[in-house]
């Protein structure tokens, strides 16, 4: 492993971030593997195959007019031609408004993600992605935890 594979991996992970953001589909598309995939969204269940995995996507840029990706505690590990990304993912998002032509409200949410990617020879691409949303407790919850 050396700091190269790690700065590669790391801008492929980042392409895939701004895919998503500017919802270009293409660029999401070629950064996957063309070979058996997977992929978990917060709260779906696994899809398995290029076919499934690139739907989904297509789906969710469909119907989020915007979107963005802060990402933090991004750790890369290298092993081979394998390498592991952990995140948080610290989106912003929001759908088209009722109103024609304006923004809906904008959500902000917590998912922490596993990215694997695989060497090729046309560079790392995705095998798998697996996020999972952060449950934060709120202050109510927390007050009925505490002892009286």
């Amino acid at each position: 492993m050396t700091s190269t594979d790690i700065e590669l991996v790391e801008k492929a992970n980042t392409a895939f971030y701004e895919a998503m953001e500017r919802g270009d589909f293409e660029l999401l598309s070629a950064l996957w593997l063309n070979d058996e995939i997977s992929c978990v969204h917060p709260g779906w269940p696994v899809l398995s195959g290029r076919g499934e995995v690139l739907r989904s996507y297509a789906l969710i840029m469909a119907n989020t007019e915007y979107i963005q990706f802060f990402l933090t505690d991004v750790k890369v590990s290298v092993a081979g031609d394998t390498a592991l990304v952990t995140c948080t993912e610290n989106i912003l998002s929001g759908g088209p408004a009722e109103a024609a032509g304006e923004l809906g409200p904008l959500v902000g949410q917590l998912v922490v993600a596993t990215n694997v990617f695989r060497r090729t020879s046309d560079g790392w691409k995705i095998w798998s992605h697996h996020g999972s949303p952060v449950l934060t407790e709120t202050e109510d919850e927390e007050d009925e935890d505490s002892p009286s």
